[in-house]
């Protein structure tokens, strides 16, 4: 719970277009690792992110699963991919799967001293040498991405993977991080020497995307019921056309960034936060990826681009059901709405509410209160399918995946361009709290809170914003009287806004006691 301080968280420019430019894909995914902690959502993310490339026409997509993702079969992959490809053609590059470091193979390539890898199923850390041949190190890829530079072919990598980090969150999924290897090992492949010549500004073409900071895991999460890794995810939705906010059929950096970012966050929970490469766009214009068939002309498959202007799908139609898995341990009250599939969420008989993930949720929720927080969690649900398809701006300072008791925090939604906004809070208790209304004309709709104070009772908190076009009078009013619940607001929110002209933001927000 929060309370207030004295009252009571590449690509080359392009101009447009190229003429006749084409789009190839190199799909990899690995769950089953032989010799290694076995992944549950890779093979989901690499399924789904293909997928979404044939929806899209793209010409040729090579996927490799599992024990099909042999280093020789990637390479030659690679190699099939830029012998096809001419100037300003585009070529896509995504991994699901273990990554990890080891010591650097070119000394003083590196400034903490190590190389980072991509983990195959075929390798053995405790047979290093000999299997090393079934690791992609990075300097491999710089070479890789070089030679696609040399035709003047566009490069996307998508790496849903970790190479360190620590998490601070109890989290019960599983991480994409490998153990380390200590032993210093031989080049696999000539590229592994080479490719640490290639420095950054050398790739020009080149944009890298990652599921997470250096600093942080990435954790497998669930997302509509399955263990995914959030990048994907979030990747597939926007070659799907969701990240085309202005329907012009081509994804800039700026709007592959702006729906990454959010819906990343919004499906980790606020566990990642994904890092690209280079870290600023190359220009304004800069264009990262045009699909043969993106959504905005393909409306005929009942795939309308979503854009600024364009209404929101209900969500009942994008598979929303408004129910909720859960387990109970202890003495089951009677409840309402349960009995959704997927991995569930858990309320024990000590009052704990965890999320599917393993989070914390609620604690000291007495049985009386499990109801409430079930359908504050159906709510939440509901609101995420919106913002999937168009997600605000809001922010969190400073950033953390866990914030202490004592903490002090700046919560910010940003102008939007719509006319009207409504800002409440979704507590760990299941109560919502309106913070905010703004109607047209009445103010500039750019919304603050500063020094937040971190108090009890801890749990998730998800402060929302709804910008929409939709009157929101009525709404406003009813989350203003007093009694109002996460149940009766949905019904609400469903009747009003569901399939509007509207942009949602989520910030999730978990805490606990300083010291835990």
């Amino acid at each position: 719970m929060l309370r207030k301080a004295l009252i009571s968280c590449v690509f080359i420019s392009l101009s447009g277009p190229p003429a006749l430019a084409a789009t190839s894909a190199l799909v990899v995914g690995v769950d089953v690792y032989p010799h290694e902690v076995t992944l549950d959502g890779a093979v989901k993310d690499a399924r789904d992110v293909a997928q979404a490339l044939k929806t899209a026409d793209v010409g040729i997509i090579r996927e490799f699963i599992n024990e099909q993702a042999t280093k020789d079969a990637i390479r030659a992959g690679w190699l099939e991919l830029v012998d096809a490809a001419t100037k300003g053609d585009t070529i896509i590059f995504t991994y699901a799967g273990h990554g990890a470091q080891m010591p650097e193979l070119v000394t003083g390539s590196e400034p903490d001293g190590l190389d980072e890898f991509l983990e195959l199923p075929g390798f053995d850390r405790s047979r290093a040498e000999e299997t090393a041949r079934e690791i992609i190190v990075d300097n491999e890829l710089n070479a890789w991405f070089a030679e696609a530079e040399a035709k003047g072919v566009q490069v996307l990598f998508v790496s849903d993977s970790c190479y360190s980090g620590g998490m601070n969150r109890s989290i019960s999924g599983k991480t994409r991080l490998a153990p380390a290897v200590r032993a210093q090992l031989p080049p696999p492949s000539q590229e592994a020497v080479s490719g640490a010549a290639v420095k950054d500004a050398d790739l020009s073409r080149v944009t890298i995307l990652a599921a997470s900071l250096e600093s942080q895991p990435t954790p497998e999460v669930v997302i509509e019921g399955e263990p995914r890794g959030a990048l994907s995810w979030s990747f597939a939705r926007a070659l799907e056309g969701a990240a085309d906010r202005d329907g012009d059929g081509l994804i800039s950096r700026v709007e592959l960034e702006d729906y990454v970012f959010s819906n990343v966050k919004l499906q980790s929970e606020a566990l990642q936060v994904p890092n690209f490469t280079p870290q600023v766009p190359r220009s304004d214009r800069e264009i990262v990826l045009q699909l043969p068939r993106s959504a905005t002309h393909s409306a005929d498959n009942g795939t309308a681009a979503i854009g600024r202007s364009s209404k929101l799908k209900p969500a009942r139609d994008m598979g929303w059901t408004g129910k909720l898995a859960l387990s109970v341990d202890g003495t089951a009250p009677t409840l309402e709405n349960v009995g959704g599939s997927g991995v569930p969420y858990r309320w024990d008989a000590s009052g704990t509410f965890y999320t599917p993930n393993g989070d914390v949720a609620g604690e000291h929720v007495a049985a009386d209160m499990v109801q409430g927080v079930v359908d504050k969690f159906i709510l939440l649900d509901f609101l995420k399918v919106l913002a999937a398809q168009n997600p605000g701006k809001v922010s969190l300072t400073p950033v953390k995946d866990i914030y202490s008791s004592g903490d002090r925090l700046n919560f910010d939604a940003p102008q939007s361009g719509y006319a009207n906004m409504l800002v409440f809070n979704l507590a760990n208790t299941g109560e919502v709290q309106l913070l905010d209304a703004q109607i047209a004309g009445s103010g500039s709709h750019v919304f603050k809170l500063r020094d937040l104070e971190v108090v009890k009772p801890f749990g998730a908190d998800h402060l929302v914003v709804i910008s929409t076009n939709a009157p929101i009078d009525a709404v406003a009013a009813a989350l203003s009287s007093p009694g109002v619940d996460a149940s009766a607001f949905l019904r609400l929110l469903e009747e009003r806004l569901d399939g509007t002209d509207s942009a949602v933001a989520i910030q999730p927000l978990y805490t606990r006691e300083r010291g835990q």
